[in-house]
Order: structure tokens, then C-alpha cells, then sequence
């Protein structure tokens, strides 16, 4: 991963950020999580399927949708 890059003002305040993309996605990932361990419902959803163990492929669900 890259390098995170500062960008100051004349007086040296650092006013700025150029975050890589690939720590830019990690972080929003970790935003939106947060955001929803924050509801009671969402919370025990995703805990759940953290937990599941069975599914079913792509091929299938697109089949299901009528896609």
C-alpha cells in the first residue's frame, strides 16, 4: 500500500491528506461497518451471517433474480 501524502498551507499547517485508494476503501468499509453495528437488527444480521457457514454461488442467485 502506498504512502500517505500531507499537504500544507504557506505557514506548514498540514490541511490536507492524499490517502492510496486501496487505504481509502479499507477505511470506508470500516465507516459504513460501524455505522451499522450502531443498529440492534443490523448488528445480529451481520453477525449471523459472519457466522454462516452455507450459501449459495452467483450463478444461482442471478438464476433466482431472473438475470
Amino acid at each position: 500500500m502506498g504512502q500517505v501524502q500531507y499537504i500544507s498551507d504557506d505557514l506548514n499547517r498540514i490541511t490536507g491528506v492524499i490517502v492510496p485508494i486501496d487505504l481509502w476503501h479499507e477505511l470506508q468499509t470500516e465507516k459504513e461497518t460501524a455505522y451499522l453495528l450502531k443498529n440492534e437488527v443490523m448488528a445480529e444480521r451481520l453477525l449471523a451471517a459472519k457466522k454462516r457457514n452455507e450459501g449459495i454461488s452467483l450463478k444461482e442467485t442471478c438464476e433466482k433474480l431472473g438475470i
